[in-house]
């Protein structure tokens, strides 16, 4: 006798897809997005290399099969020893700049917020240039790089420490005029630079470029900013926190003034370790956080994982057509900003009576 009184919601089978499991699918969706993308990386470039061909040496090099000997070490050469590092970088810095930007845009509650809010990158840009002009080489330009942008923050904080008010208006008044002294600085720097020698090299390395990845900044930069990136996600529930208003967040127990200073040093911190790698690349922390919001929504839980997944696919294709396009290789801080601006417009076409 069939039981006609069951309810349909008992009927597991019958039930619809939750929200949750769209937002679920959308991740894992971009996931595995990034990793064939991430494959196809590595066989681009002047010298292309079949995918099939690529394939069967990857299993070679990571003791799954066979591969020809003869073209086992002119492919280790181009695959391992060139690209991957560089692949690996693409990944690192657009993740890393997704994810800090979307900690920042929780913390000043501000959807037009950008990691560059506080001089973190103004200072980047100062200690690189400088390190230039002092004729300094190898890891020493980006780990200066590093230095004084997370100087350039503290200087920040420490002038909106100057009026005793921990307050999201007083940090931002701080930034804007931690970033108009570093600035200042930089241009001091660049008046001063060799203008046949070191400012070209000032100027092309503030427009953004993989090209130079250096294995020995990667080494240490690489798991330092991969380690940070990791606790971000894990610190999204503590964000969402952030994102309410200081006497709702105290009301809950939330230690709003130390929990913020810790969300933006981290979020300084992995700002300035793209930067030593990459050098000045806009757009993706302020455009991927929206992107990432559209599809999975406004939960920091679901939404920091989400930007740094995309933020890695972004830059990793946008450096893949940086090499590719032309002859040369094109900056890619150009073509960040290019891309950021359409896909920007769409976006904001998208949320404009949402979110914002």
């Amino acid at each position: 006798m069939n039981d006609l009184s069951t309810p349909a919601s008992s009927c597991v089978d019958c039930r619809q897809p939750s929200r949750a499991d769209f937002r679920t699918r959308w991740f894992w969706g971009g996931a595995s997005l990034l990793l064939g993308t991430t494959v196809l990386s590595l066989a681009l470039g002047r010298y292309a290399v079949p995918l099939a061909e690529l394939l069967q040496f990857l299993g070679a090099w990571l003791g799954l099969g066979d591969f020809p000997h003869e073209r086992y070490a002119l492919l280790h050469s181009l695959v391992v020893e060139v690209r991957l590092p560089r692949v690996l970088a693409a990944i690192l810095v657009g993740a890393g700049l997704s994810v800090s930007g979307a900690a920042y845009q929780a913390v000043f509650r501000n959807p037009l917020v950008s990691p560059g809010l506080l001089g973190v990158l103004s200072g980047c840009a100062f200690g690189a240039a400088l390190g230039m002009v002092l004729g300094l080489g190898g890891a020493w330009i980006p780990l200066l790089g590093g230095v004084t942008g997370l100087l350039a923050v503290a200087v920040g904080v420490g002038i909106a420490g100057l009026f005793r008010n921990s307050s999201i208006l007083i940090l931002v008044l701080g930034g804007i005029v931690s970033n108009a002294l570093f600035n200042a600085l930089l241009s001091v720097v660049k008046y001063l630079a060799d203008p046949l020698d070191q400012l070209p090299s000032i100027v092309y390395w503030m427009l953004g470029s993989l090209s130079a990845v250096d294995s020995a900044v990667l080494a240490w930069t690489a798991p330092l900013l991969a380690l940070a990136i990791l606790a971000m996600c894990l610190l999204g529930r503590a964000i969402d926190a952030l994102s309410l208003s200081d006497e709702e967040a105290l009301s809950l127990g939330v230690p709003v003034r130390r929990l913020r200073y810790g969300i933006i040093a981290l979020a300084t911190l992995i700002s300035a370790l793209t930067v030593s790698i990459a050098g000045m690349v806009g757009w993706v922390g302020l455009l991927i956080p929206h992107l990432a919001r559209l599809l999975v929504g406004p939960a920091n839980a679901r939404l920091v994982p989400m930007s740094a997944c995309l933020g890695g696919l972004f830059l990793l294709v946008a450096d893949d057509l940086a090499r590719t396009l032309t002859r040369g290789e094109i900056p890619l801080g150009i073509l960040t900003e290019l891309l950021g601006a359409i896909a920007f417009v769409l976006v904001l076409n998208r949320v404009r009576r949402g979110w914002l």
